[in-house]
């Protein structure tokens, strides 16, 4: 038998002889748990497709990137006028 992931007691999931009670509960259980992994997923994905959060919390790092691509496409049409 498992433990169950939020309430540490064991999980009755696949065995025989259970009750229609117990297994009501164990879907309940189940469908609960599901509930808030889609909720925390659903905050996750938000939070990071959020471009304006990120253009912000990763400031530096767009302007060095800009300036090495600047400078890169600065030494490439130097190169090609010679």
């Amino acid at each position: 038998m498992s433990a169950h992931p939020e309430s540490g007691r064991p999980s009755t999931a696949g065995l025989p002889g259970r009750s229609a009670a117990q297994i009501r509960s164990d879907i309940e259980s189940q469908r609960r748990a599901l509930g808030h992994s889609v909720e925390a997923l659903r905050f996750r994905v938000a939070e990071l497709t959020d471009w304006r959060r990120q253009v912000h919390e990763h400031k530096r790092e767009l302007v060095v990137g800009a300036a090495v691509a600047g400078f890169a496409i600065g030494v490439m049409a130097l190169r090609r006028r010679r």
